[in-house]
């Protein structure tokens, strides 16, 4: 009796693979067994510092996209044949988005229009895993929002995922389709870009610690947020579309802490006092800001089994050591 053919890889179609969440849901996906395709717009001029960083470069092919039009996202999705996708592309500052809200809304919403109509002509058995985000939820106050909560957007970024989200929604409650959103609240990593707070608090307290004699400015530290660790979030996304019947989530920690919080705490890592080394700056106030978000990820933890291990203290230390590697090994190259 000849021996049964082995059973073929799944695909998986990350769009976005360049970003932090693209990288190590790539990492991710490659230990699952899967062959994994990435997008970017131009993917010649790809940032792949993610992938390196991961050790993957060379294990993920690339391909350029354009998520803003169909002709080249319905070729593109036909050429690769994926049985998941993950789309995680699009415009992802909030602050940017003030002041690019035409190019933030026309890639988020746009781009995962595209997605779901190309799904829908190729007639195949995709699933589609969108990125939504907490900002649709405005300022929880002191109530954590579920995934009932209404959406009151306060960002044209938020305005975008909003719309996105409904967009999810009413294309698997209307066509069957396998698609669902997850409504992610903030997490972090070493491979946020410096242009995030979180990232540009940690590499300034490091860069002071080893006598760099600058000074951090930052704008509003009264706000709380649920921060979070980036690679257990995109072990999630993966969950949510191994569902039989896929719906959209809220995942967090459940713990919100304020921004003072977070920077007090990442200069205490580096033995500093925050106080001596933070100056406020009006300027980098946004137009209108969420004070306080919070969140209630039990049903993750009571449908898909998945509750966060790392809270926001272990995600500081975890980002601050990487940060003070990252400079020894600049110091040591010279």
């Amino acid at each position: 009796m000849s021996e049964a053919a082995p059973a073929p890889l799944r695909r998986a179609f990350i769009c976005g693979v360049g970003g932090q969440d693209g990288a190590y849901l790539a990492r991710f996906l490659l230990g699952k067994g899967y062959e994994v395709v990435g997008s970017s717009r131009d993917a010649t001029s790809m940032n792949r510092h993610g992938l390196k960083s991961l050790e993957i470069d060379g294990r993920v092919q690339v391909v350029s996209m354009a998520p803003n039009d169909f002709r080249s996202v319905l070729q593109t999705v036909t050429r690769v044949a994926p049985d998941e996708i993950y789309n995680l592309a699009g415009q992802t500052s909030v602050g940017l988005s003030f002041e690019q809200p035409v190019e933030t809304i026309e890639s988020i919403v746009i781009g995962v229009l595209n997605l779901l109509e190309a799904i829908r002509f190729v007639d195949r058995p995709v699933r589609l895993y969108n990125a939504g985000s907490s900002e649709c939820f405005g300022d929880t106050g002191s109530q954590p929002a579920t995934e009932t909560t209404p959406f009151q957007p306060r960002s044209p970024y938020a305005v975008a995922k909003a719309c996105a989200h409904n967009l999810v929604a009413n294309y698997r409650e209307a066509y069957r389709m396998h698609a669902c959103t997850g409504i992610l609240f903030n997490h972090e990593s070493p491979l946020r870009p410096e242009r995030f707070v979180t990232q540009k608090i940690v590499r300034a307290a490091c860069r002071i610690a080893n006598g760099s004699g600058e000074s951090l400015s930052l704008g509003n530290l009264d706000i709380h947020r649920d921060w979070g660790w980036a690679p257990e979030y995109v072990e999630v996304m993966w969950l949510m579309l191994q569902q039989e019947q896929l719906q959209d989530y809220v995942i967090a920690t459940g713990r919100s802490v304020s921004l003072e919080y977070f920077v007090a705490r990442a200069f205490e890592s580096v033995g500093l006092a925050w106080r001596q080394h933070v100056r406020l700056d009006s300027t980098l106030l946004r137009p209108s800001d969420i004070r306080y978000g919070s969140a209630d990820p039990s049903r993750a933890a009571r449908l898909l089994g998945w509750q966060a291990e790392r809270q926001v203290d272990d995600v500081i230390d975890a980002m601050c050591r990487a940060a003070e590697l990252d400079l020894r090994s600049a110091v040591t190259s010279r």
